[in-house]
């Protein structure tokens, strides 16, 4: 039996806390993965249960259907699974109203998008979705398929312009530098290539402020599927498993009515910069160097990396004497103190976060988590001992058996095998641009 509306809920569920038959959508969302629906959607839900109304999500998957396979079936329902030390929690949550597939269906997108109840649109399609090429800039030709974000977008806005209706909110949720910065430029890009009478439009109506997210969602297995049925008495698909903390930072700069994701925990302030930039070289750049070096010492899981007698002290070191010192801290923003929980985060016994997913795309990845910090030292005649011997585990990475998931894996497997990888990876010309430069 599948999860429904109509699946009645034990006591220890905690259910939606409004109606959902009547709200309405508000969101689009791109990139409907376990990401957003234990982060987004959750303070999304939270804000309808606290009187915020018509913020329904109508998620979208640009290419697969297996989250509409997941959610359609159980009315856009699903549960988050809350893992602590001292236990789990777990809630129902109902801001998903349903999930279409561009790639089966894109004039439903861009409709969609372009409904007058429509006023955000927000993203998490990875670094590798922005279709950027090497240099940042976007990759023209790759942006005009079917199921291009930007071309669905763009027809969207083109629908609204001419229906006299406003733009809306383009909110980049993925880890990216600067991601409002970027999406913009990116838009931009597209428009003066391929529909250049919005340009205008779009400048004058649209805005994409800045984010920073961060949540800890591991993969969800089979057996976190079978302990949610074993207490709901129905079959979730779409169960998500997440920690306890999360933190979302938005610049405040909407283009029209958007919900008050601030009482319910998101913070909205007038410059995301200092806490993006922490959480990109400390959290994340952490993340990735425990990955690589975990791997390679046959660790499966987070928590046992950072066990790890010899990892743990070339993570601390990483985050508190090479990332730190390159971050322009906000008034507040207490650095050691954001170490200190990052190391309890890792320690979850509770939460599987599995190496190999934190491993995939490290193309896209390394540049902002560890290149920025290797280049700010370097520039002052400092090296990075923890970062250089992430950066030696990469390596040892894509020389292994174990299976690279990256837009680059050919490439990167090709540049690995030489004796100069170093340079073919990151000297002039090399497969990831950066201003540091290996010694």
């Amino acid at each position: 039996m599948r999860l429904t509306s109509q699946t009645p809920l034990p006591a220890s569920v905690q259910a939606p806390g409004y109606d959902r038959d009547r709200q309405a959508a508000g969101i689009v969302h791109i990139g409907i993965g376990a990401f957003h629906r234990a982060h987004q959607a959750v303070y999304t839900d939270d804000a309808m249960g606290a009187g915020d109304r018509n913020w329904g999500i109508v998620g979208v998957s640009l290419r697969s259907g297996d989250v509409a396979a997941q959610l359609n079936p159980q009315d856009g329902l699903y549960t988050v699974s809350t893992r602590r030390a001292a236990g789990s929690e777990l809630r129902l949550i109902g801001a998903v109203q349903k999930v279409l597939v561009a790639g089966e269906d894109p004039r439903a997108v861009i409709d969609a998008i372009a409904a007058p109840t429509t006023h955000i649109v927000s993203l998490t399609v990875t670094e590798k979705g922005y279709l950027r090429r090497p240099d940042g800039s976007l990759d023209l030709a790759a942006a005009v398929g079917t199921s291009s974000l930007y071309r669905l977008v763009t027809a969207g806005l083109a629908a609204r312009k001419a229906a006299g209706l406003r733009g809306v909110t383009l909110l980049s949720c993925d880890n990216l530098a600067g991601n409002g910065a970027v999406l913009r430029r990116l838009m931009r890009d597209y428009l003066a290539a391929y529909q250049s009478d919005l340009s205008a439009w779009f400048d004058g109506e649209c805005t994409c402020p800045a984010t920073m997210i961060d949540r800890i969602v591991p993969a969800t297995t089979d057996a976190d599927r079978a302990a949610v049925e074993a207490v709901l008495g129905a079959r979730d698909e779409g169960a998500v498993v997440t920690e306890g903390f999360s933190q979302w930072v938005i610049e405040d700069d909407f283009a029209g009515p958007r919900p008050r994701w601030e009482q319910v925990g998101a913070e909205l302030v007038a410059d995301v910069a200092p806490y993006e930039t922490a959480k990109l070289r400390m959290l994340n750049g952490a993340h990735s160097a425990l990955a690589y070096i975990g791997l390679g010492r046959g660790h499966e899981f987070v928590h046992q990396a950072i066990a790890d007698s010899d990892i743990c002290p070339v993570i601390d070191r990483l985050m508190r004497d090479e990332a730190a010192p390159t971050i322009d801290a906000a008034p507040g923003q207490d650095l050691a103190a954001y170490a200190d929980a990052l190391l309890g985060r890792f320690a979850n016994p509770a939460l599987h976060h599995r190496l190999i997913q934190i491993a995939m795309d490290g193309s896209q990845k390394i540049p902002q988590r560890w290149l920025e910090t290797l280049a700010w030292h370097q520039a002052r005649g400092q090296r990075c001992p923890s970062l250089e011997l992430a950066i030696a585990a990469w390596v040892a990475f894509l020389r292994s058996d174990h299976p690279i998931d990256d837009p680059l894996a050919d490439k990167l497997r090709e540049a690995a095998a030489g004796a100069d990888v170093m340079e073919r990876l990151f000297g002039d010309g090399g497969l990831i641009a950066s201003d540091w430069r290996p010694t």
